[in-house]
């Protein structure tokens, strides 16, 4: 609707202008001065102009949108059967600073920085895969001989960038990006191991375990080898990943 107004406004003047443009040009043909020729010329010369810069800005505006097509092909590299549980769930904000300085025909400071703001979830849980255990079906109990570490499992990070400030002999790269991103999901993942989510972890999995075996009149022995791996966390988990930036 706002363009249609435009549009309309424009094609006014326009018209105006043409009318004016021809009144002046009957009054100028009066003279036989060469002059007063010349004047004709470039007037005829802007009329045609205006008209060619009035249309094309017509066109512009009543433009549609252009057509985007998109494709993709996905290829499964691999699939395997695995018995992974999702014990706790961390959501982290970190705060990023990022700053390069770098000196021009080597007495020429540069500096580039960056401020990052990166939000992440986390989600550690255990491999059962890696659980060992004994079963006594005499006297109804499971007795756990060894307990992994619990695994992050899943990290899902939006980077957000601020404040960006860079010169023209020092923009960011791509290659300055991805480090960028690299260092603060590194300092995600060592937030999310010192907080209480392997804690969070263990007790979840010690309930998982007491509640599903006393399902089945067992009793869990040795449950003091969950809270002994709290304290580690195994980075092999990390199995994927999801990344965004935002600009």
């Amino acid at each position: 609707m706002k363009f249609n107004k435009i549009k309309t406004a424009l094609w006014s003047v326009g018209i105006l202008m043409v009318i004016f443009l021809v009144f002046f040009l009957y009054q100028m043909t009066q003279s036989e001065s060469i002059n007063s020729m010349m004047t004709i010329l470039m007037l005829l010369l802007g009329l045609i102009l205006g008209g060619v810069i009035a249309f094309l800005a017509s066109k512009k505006m009543t433009a549609q949108p252009a057509m985007i097509t998109e494709s993709s092909h996905t290829i499964a590299e691999s699939m395997r059967k695995v018995f992974k549980v999702v014990a706790a769930e961390g959501h982290f904000n970190e705060i990023y600073n990022y700053e390069e300085t770098t000196k021009l025909l080597n007495f020429i400071p540069s500096k580039k920085k960056a401020l990052v703001i990166i939000q992440a979830k986390v989600l550690i849980g255990y491999d059962f895969e890696k659980f060992q255990w004994e079963v006594d079906e005499q006297n109804r109990k499971v007795k756990l001989l060894n307990f992994p570490a619990p695994e992050i499992l899943s990290t899902e990070t939006d980077y957000k960038y601020y404040n960006i400030e860079e010169q023209f002999f020092n923009l960011f790269s791509k290659d300055d990006l991805a480090r960028i991103q690299q260092n603060g999901k590194r300092q995600v993942i060592e937030a999310a191991k010192k907080s209480h989510l392997p804690e969070v972890a263990a007790e979840q999995m010690r309930t998982l375990l007491t509640e599903l075996l006393e399902g089945k009149n067992f009793l869990l022995e040795n449950s003091a080898k969950i809270s002994e791996s709290k304290n580690q966390i195994d980075y092999s988990g990390m199995n994927k990943s999801h990344e965004s930036t935002s600009i």
